[in-house]
Parts: C-alpha cells; structure tokens; sequence
C-alpha cells in the first residue's frame, strides 16, 4: 500500500463537510417533529453507521478505491467526516414518511436519492473529501447507493413504519 498525502491543512475539504454537517442538523432542527425516538435515533446513525462500512469495504486494503480526508492514513477528522451522513438518513426517510409514497414512488423515490447522492459525491471528489484510486469512478458508487437507500427503505418499512403509525 502506498501512503497519499493529498492536503496538511484545514481548507475546503473540511469546511464543506463542517457546513453539511451544521446545514443538514439545522434543517433537521427546523423540521416538524413526527417521528417517535426510536424512529429518529434509527435515521440519525444509519447514515454514519452505512457509510463507515462501505468506506470501510472499499476504500481500504485489499480493495482501496479510494481515500477519504487529507491521507491515505485514518484521522480523527475522517470519523467526524461521516457524520455529514446522519442528516441525509434522517431526511431521507423524513421525506418518504412526509410524502406518503408507494409502489412504483418507492422505485422512483430511490431513484431520486440516487442522484442526489451522486451529486454530492461528485461535489465532495471536487472539494478534496473524497480522492479516487486504481481505477474507481463516480459511476461505480450508483449501485452502492443503489443499494444503501434500497435496504435503508427496507429496513425502516420493516422495523420503524409500524412505529411511526401508532405514534
């Protein structure tokens, strides 16, 4: 394995996950509350929690995709890095309960959140968060998200809408 150093100082990279992490809490914030607890706390971690272990199954050895942060080495600052996940999982399922969406909006729902994730992935390539390696390009992650919002919506059908119902 080779040692990156892509950056050795606080600059865009790590602004732009700060203003997502305080953007996406403030929106969270301002949003009526209609979630029980359990429900919230669920939309909250997912999104760190899923984005640690695909990080984790992709961009270290053997595979080593790519580098997220300043280095090819973990710092603290990568940890605080996923917490720019947490307001996308909560607002994801937000919007899918606030909408009341069904059927084939479920496909097209995913669909939407797909770009979207897309998009901020391309933004955060731009800005230094993300850095590419042997091979990977941004057309690579569209059936990770794919997947990720698929078993994120699953999940929270399976285990959390009957609680938000009775709520």
């Amino acid at each position: 394995m080779i040692y990156l150093i892509y950056d050795h100082h606080l600059n865009l990279n790590e602004w732009f996950v700060l203003a997502l992490i305080i953007g996406g809490f403030s929106v969270i914030y301002y949003l009526p509350k209609f979630f029980p607890i359990i429900t919230m706390i669920y939309g909250l971690l997912v999104g760190p929690f899923l984005g640690l272990v695909f990080d984790h199954s992709l961009a270290v050895p053997p595979v080593d995709l790519y580098d997220v942060g300043d280095d090819s080495k973990y710092e603290l600052f990568d940890l605080l890095s996923y917490m720019m996940y947490s307001p996308f999982g909560y607002l994801f399922i937000y919007f899918y309960e606030k909408f009341h969406l069904k059927g084939l909006m479920n496909v097209l729902y995913i669909l939407f959140w797909t770009i979207l994730s897309i998009a901020l992935e391309w933004v955060c390539v731009e800005v230094g968060v993300f850095h590419y390696k042997n091979g990977y390009r941004l057309a690579y992650s569209i059936p990770v998200y794919l997947f990720i919002l698929s078993e994120h919506l699953f999940v929270f059908q399976y285990f959390f809408r009957k609680l938000h119902q009775r709520s």
